[in-house]
């Protein structure tokens, strides 16, 4: 098998993205039949940004299907104390069967994965997050039926146009839905990530709405989106983002725009009374739990294909 990497949704064929959600929906199902599959096996996972869901669903993952997962933190390798990328790539690569990375300088991971000899994944970094964009779209497959019933539908995301709006924007016309991005004026997404995800949606037929006007850009969605107005790394821009971003809090009025049967999603952590209200965070079109538990059965697949050579 080819050596593969997940760096980008970008990257992935839409036959590659039902295939691992298919291989996620049979871990879900019968997690018994993948105990073994990655016995032996051994994955670096490199945390420059803190986690919860990220370090527990892939540590949880790979000791349910046979394997181990070591936990490195910038301070505990020399990647933190100035060694080059290339040869902590090349080292790693003599001891791990695959890197999953989450970190803030995108290039990092991009350059583990150029100068290592093993399949590296993106945890997360300042620019994309795939794990838990395929997460997300996976778990409106189970809320709508099937990835079938995807297609011609709109997810909006409202807020900062980071690493999850940009993932999003990728991972819309894989799946075969339209996406809407509403951000405040100077916190649009960045041109390039919008430039691809506009070249793969009029590959698929789908569209790439970008507004300021949020209430425009849930009309009519089936699912609407939001995240943090300040990521890990902004805590100096806080104060100023909350100013920036009034008036852009998720709350029922916001959702009321959306389709009658539209499900709210979050990649948590959540501050309830800034960027989404607990009315609808914890209300019954929340599906933020659902997606929580989906990060272990979405990265146990990606663990799978990437390391265990199973086909998707």
């Amino acid at each position: 098998m080819a050596l593969r990497h997940l760096i980008s949704i970008h990257d992935l064929t839409a036959a590659e993205v039902a295939g691992l959600f298919r291989l996620s929906a049979e871990v879900k199902a019968e997690p018994a039949k993948f105990h073994n599959h990655l016995h032996r096996k051994t994955l670096g996972m490199i945390f420059e940004k803190s986690s919860t869901r990220t370090r527990v669903s892939f540590e949880v993952g790979m000791a349910q299907m046979g394997g181990h997962a070591l936990f490195l933190s910038s301070r505990d390798i020399q990647l933190g104390r100035g060694e080059p990328i290339s040869d902590t790539a090349k080292v790693l690569s003599r001891y791990l069967d695959g890197i999953m990375a989450r970190t803030f300088a995108h290039q990092t991971v991009t350059d583990l994965a150029k100068y290592g000899s093993i399949p590296v994944i993106n945890g997360l970094t300042d620019e994309l997050h795939p794990c838990q964009s395929l997460c997300d779209y996976f778990t409106l497959t189970e809320v709508f039926g099937g990835l079938d019933k995807l297609r011609g539908r709109k997810l909006t995301y409202v807020g900062d146009g980071n690493n999850m709006a940009h993932s999003l924007m990728f991972g819309a016309s894989k799946v075969g839905m339209d996406v809407a991005i509403a951000s405040p004026k100077g916190y649009e997404v960045q041109g390039k990530y919008l430039e691809l995800a506009r070249q793969d949606a009029a590959a698929a037929g789908t569209q790439v709405i970008v507004t300021n006007d949020p209430r425009e850009a849930v009309a009519g969605a089936s699912a609407v989106y939001t995240d943090v107005w300040a990521s890990m790394g902004q805590e100096q821009e806080a104060q100023e983002r909350l100013r920036a971003f009034q008036g852009w809090t998720v709350d029922s009025a916001l959702m009321a725009h959306a389709r009658p049967e539209a499900v709210f999603l979050h990649c948590l952590p959540a501050h309830r009374g800034e960027e989404v209200t607990a009315e609808v965070a914890d209300g019954p079109q929340s599906r933020i739990y659902d997606e929580a538990e989906n990060r272990l059965h979405i990265q146990k697949a990606i663990l799978l294909w990437l390391m265990g050579g199973v086909e998707i």
